[in-house]
């Protein structure tokens, strides 16, 4: 069988043989190549219009493992904060009851400092004040973990003024009353009272400036306040004396003693031995004799001898 192709340029027509091999194979081989190209540029297209889609799935896919990932780290984050919190909480409450133990102790102090109702209260706060803040409610902190820890701060720090105002009106207060004369200065008895009595010796009504306190010779003499010795010697009609200036106008003289052990300029303590009781000067037996001055007048000693620190 044979194909003839007559051009239109008026060229010879040309024949084709087809029960030719060879031509037969030239034919099969340009079709093959035709569909095999036909074949890749529609691949070529799937995979311009896939590629796109599958690498935006891949991008998601990558985020969603960071983002699981993250989720993960927060909720670690959340776990330790709220151990924080905790242990945070359970610290405050220890302060808090801390603080109440403070508190009672600043009241068990006044109650033994003997402070009057009132005079010093830890119930409450100290008495503050100032000009009002117009822009405090900026500021304001809100009733948390923080504020509290906050209100917990301001807390510790009034009572802290507290207590040591307390500490120092006590201490003035101790300061005060170891200058105060308080006590007897002897063991013994009181044989003769302070004011006008009739003299034992001429017999004479006389002003006895002291208190006459028997007890036999040697007898330790103890100092009935704090402060220094301004005089240790012999006086006339006093025998050994020492005098001793309490710094606050009050003024204590022991008399008649049989030793002095104490010198003048010496600081003497509450109830340091300053002397041996005896029975020297103007005496009719062995005895001290007391007296007590303030702001250079003598008082009795009655009452100080009777009162106890």
């Amino acid at each position: 069988m044979k194909i003839i192709l007559v051009p239109s340029n008026r060229q010879a027509p040309r024949s084709f043989d087809i029960g030719n091999r060879a031509l037969r194979m030239r034919l099969v081989g340009i079709v093959t190549a035709v569909l095999l190209l036909v074949a890749g540029a529609g691949a070529a297209s799937a995979l311009v219009i896939v590629r796109p889609r599958s690498s935006a799935v891949h991008e998601i896919h990558r985020m969603r493992q960071t983002l699981a990932q993250q989720q993960q780290q927060l909720t670690q984050v959340h776990a330790d904060a709220q151990r924080d919190i905790n242990a945070l909480a359970v610290k405050l409450g220890d302060l808090q009851a801390q603080s109440v133990r403070l508190d009672a102790l600043g009241e068990r102090l006044t109650k033994a400092g003997q402070l009057k109702d009132g005079e010093f209260n830890f119930d409450q706060p100290p008495a503050v004040g100032g000009p009002e803040d117009s822009n405090a409610s900026m500021y304001a902190i809100p009733r948390t973990l923080d504020g509290s820890i906050s209100a917990l701060s301001s807390r510790f720090d009034r009572q802290q003024a507290q207590l040591k105002a307390l500490e120092d009106l006590l201490l003035d207060r101790k300061v005060a009353s170891s200058l105060r004369p308080a006590g007897m200065p002897v063991r013994g008895y009181i044989s003769s009272y302070y004011g006008y009595r009739t003299d034992p010796i001429n017999g004479s009504r006389e002003f006895h400036s002291g208190l006459d306190i028997a007890t036999p010779i040697g007898t330790p003499v103890h100092a009935v306040a704090e402060g220094i010795v301004t005089y240790a010697g012999v006086r006339s009609g006093y025998g050994n004396v020492v005098e001793i200036d309490h710094g606050n106008g009050y003024m204590t003289r022991f008399a008649h003693n049989s030793k002095l052990l104490v010198h003048v300029g010496q600081r003497v303590r509450v109830g340091q031995v300053i002397s041996l009781s005896g029975d020297t000067g103007r005496s009719t037996g062995p005895h001290l004799h007391f007296e007590v001055w303030f702001k250079g007048r003598t008082i009795n000693p009655l009452a100080f001898v009777r009162s106890h620190r």
